[in-house]
């Protein structure tokens, strides 16, 4: 219905810290359309791919991991190695939080398993981090803080455990 308006070439990097004021904003979905601008102009733009996932994950809360996918996606158009792992364990450990804030009876365990999948994740981006980047290993200490805090967020039983009947 309607045609979408073309940024310029210039207007990228201003774009860019738009962006970042959408998301301290919390208005996600700002920065999401403003990426999306940025990506169709520069396609391969690092910078916009990295906050388009961010802002894309920062509405797990809100609208549910529907767009998880599309975030997962768009770790392959990374170019860096470290990048790849420790925006994979971000959306998992978004998708753990986000379970949490709904306050779902009985979510601890599917909670507790993205939280674990998220520390995987940093524990590999920890292997290959810069040198002085430990945002991978903070990122993994609050997973273990989340779970540590939360008394309900536990592994599950497993299927062939028998169950323990008074």
């Amino acid at each position: 219905m309607f045609g979408l308006k073309r940024l310029s070439r210039d207007g990228v990097d201003r774009a860019l810290e738009k962006v970042e004021r959408y998301r301290l904003l919390n208005e996600p979905w700002q920065a999401e359309s403003i990426c999306r601008d940025v990506l169709a102009v520069e396609p391969g733009n690092q910078r916009a791919l990295t906050a388009l996932l961010l802002a894309i994950t920062d509405q797990f809360r809100t609208e549910g991991a529907s767009h998880a996918a599309e975030a997962t996606a768009l770790l392959e158009q990374l170019d860096d190695d470290y990048a790849r792992l420790y925006y994979a364990g971000i959306i998992c450990e978004r998708r753990g939080t986000a379970q949490l804030e709904r306050q779902v009876f009985g979510a601890g365990e599917i909670v507790y398993d993205w939280l674990r999948r998220a520390m995987e994740w940093y524990e590999k981006a920890e292997q290959v981090r810069p040198a002085g980047n430990d945002d991978a290993l903070l990122r993994w200490n609050t997973c273990a803080r989340v779970i540590e805090r939360h008394p309900d967020v536990r592994p599950g039983t497993p299927d062939d455990a028998p169950l323990m009947l008074e």
